[in-house]
């Protein structure tokens, strides 16, 4: 399937400045194209993997990504989509997030392609370089002050206050697509919906700057969820792309825990899955909904993507320990992913303690009576295996690799004894 095709089947063309003219292009020729992140955190976030995957499609089809690395625009702060001003990082903190951010869109797109390699770029390389008079003169002057004002990220803003900081974002952008297009030939610019403004601002500088310039912006629509909930948040917070901060398995759960209202949808934006293979797990959710075959293929899909099949084989391989209650089968790394955040005990490795008294002191029961009842009904589970010895203790043999030992206590409700 042609590539624009295959993005309107996705519903991922929200915005586009000549469709027509960009599929004439892209029938004719390889282009290199781009998308921003700004350097606003260490990691990016599933907020950020629409952009990627697009970028991914891009060059499947035979064109050049580049991933540009705002070091320049994240020290200043994009208002679109912002109810007040950001806050703003140091020069230190903003390279450290950059390095960290060009480190991570390494590892989703191919920059070792023979025939369109993906590339990195910062803007801080040009965006650094340039004077005050030299920006005020040079590019500042393209820009109309209605023009500017009339955009909607300034719009939402002006009631709440901007500072011409975050103003004089839209022209930075706009100097970024100027560059790339006459450094690197870059015809396209993408983003999400929120950036429409700033992507046709740079078109206008470009055409206000070259003579005969054609250039193109396209931006996929806002991820929103069907119960109303943001997408991309968690009771837990944010949802990384960095496993440090988000395990393998916290990925993979919140994918699979997907609505069924939402799933198909996020299937189209966020998988490789042709057109066929979306439609028939379509037909099966609709015969057999029961089943979550589209929740389990979207989980699978996008974790291996962000974090490879081995990590999306582990995943999987804690869901189901966690599923069937054998828990012994675990490694000390799964069980750190598996049980990141449920109530934890420590203790010293030295002791084997009781298990009555254990579950009092950790209290996960309220007094010795309760867990004496506890273990006689066959409600205490160690590693998985059912334990009704009122007189058992926590000896190397109850403990996985030395270090911990996980205490079910009826059906759902988990523990972790760490031994220090």
């Amino acid at each position: 399937m042609e590539l624009l095709k295959d993005l309107e089947f996705r519903g991922l063309i929200h915005q586009a400045t000549d469709l027509d003219g960009l599929e004439k292009l892209l029938s004719e020729e390889s282009i290199k194209l781009y998308c921003g992140f700004d350097p606003t955190a260490d990691s990016l976030h599933i907020g950020n993997l629409l952009a990627i995957v697009t970028l991914r499609r891009f060059q499947l089809a035979g064109h050049s990504p580049i991933g540009l690395v705002g070091g320049a625009t994240g020290l200043i702060g994009d208002p679109s989509g912002k109810a007040n001003e950001r806050t703003l990082n140091s020069k230190e903190v903003v390279e450290e997030f950059t390095q960290k951010i060009r480190q991570q869109l390494s590892r989703f797109l191919d920059f070792e392609h023979d025939i369109n390699p993906a590339s990195i770029s910062n803007n801080f390389d040009w965006i650094g370089k340039l004077d005050v008079i030299s920006f005020l003169r040079d590019v500042g002057k393209s820009f109309g002050l209605n023009y500017m004002l009339a955009k909607d990220s300034v719009q939402s803003r002006l009631d709440a206050g901007i500072s011409f900081t975050e103003f004089s974002y839209m022209i930075l952008q706009s100097y970024d697509f100027l560059q790339l297009y006459k450094d690197k030939g870059c015809r396209l610019q993408i983003g999400g919906s929120d950036q429409w403004g700033n992507i046709t601002a740079g078109l206008e500088l470009i055409r206000k700057s070259i003579e005969d310039s054609k250039a193109f912006g396209l931006t996929t629509p806002l991820v929103t969820k069907a119960d109303g909930t943001k997408f991309g948040k968690t009771e837990s917070g944010t949802i990384w792309l960095d496993r440090e901060k988000v395990s393998p398995y916290e990925f993979y759960q919140f994918w699979i825990n997907t609505d069924d209202r939402d799933v198909i949808k996020f299937i189209k934006y966020f998988t490789f899955l042709s057109k066929e293979q979306i439609e028939d797990i379509e037909k099966d959710m609709q015969e057999a909904p029961e089943k979550r075959t589209a929740q389990k293929t979207l989980a699978e899909e996008v974790t291996k993507f962000v974090h490879g099949a081995e990590a999306l084989s582990q995943a999987i391989k804690i869901s189901e320990a966690l599923f069937s209650g054998n828990i012994s089968d675990l490694s000390v790394e799964e069980i750190k992913q598996g049980f990141k955040d449920v109530p934890s005990h420590e203790v010293e490795k030295s002791d084997q303690p009781n298990l009555v008294d254990l579950l009092v002191e950790s209290k996960l029961v309220s007094s010795k009576r309760q867990a004496r009842e506890d273990i006689t009904n066959g409600a205490i589970y160690i590693n998985g295996e059912r334990i009704q010895d009122l007189d058992f203790t926590l000896t190397e043999q109850a403990r996985i690799e030395n270090q911990f030992t996980v205490i079910r206590r009826g059906k759902k409700k988990y523990f972790l004894i760490k031994f220090v």
